[in-house]
């Protein structure tokens, strides 16, 4: 996971928690790079490579406000209230089509990271479920 990708409020992994990134900052007597995160429960800094991104699934979409509104053997496709903005899950081993689609254009995002970015620069503002608690949540 590159820190160069992450920003105040994205979701992460750490110890098979989900956590918000709160602050991220660099050590002044070293080169690398810290986060501070937390859950309802824990708020704490580590090494930023130390956490791990979430990846996008059927569950996590529809928390996010996607609703599912196709499916075949091939591919799952998610929708939310704007009209412009798909997911495309491909069920076939190639994954040729799946991520996000924004006015027809494919965007590779595959973890929620990617994903709170991405809505953030479209919309200002975070996906609409940014407020649910975090506490024992597993992915």
């Amino acid at each position: 996971m590159n820190v160069a990708d992450l920003k105040i409020k994205n979701l992460v992994e750490y110890k098979n928690q989900i956590y918000n990134i709160t602050e991220i900052f660099q050590d002044h007597n070293e080169k690398d790079y810290f986060v501070k995160i937390e859950n309802d429960i824990h708020s704490f800094s580590v090494p930023a490579n130390s956490i791990k991104p979430i990846q996008i699934t059927e569950e996590w979409l529809e928390k996010f406000g996607f609703l599912r509104t196709y499916s075949s053997d091939q591919r799952i496709r998610y929708e939310r209230p704007e009209a412009f903005i798909k997911y495309d899950i491909d069920l076939s081993s190639k994954k040729i089509v799946e991520g996000l689609k924004i006015y027809g254009n494919s965007i590779r995002c595959k973890y929620i990271h990617e994903f709170q970015n991405i809505f953030s620069c479209l919309f200002g503002k975070e996906p609409a479920t940014m407020s649910y608690g975090l506490v024992g949540t597993e992915s």
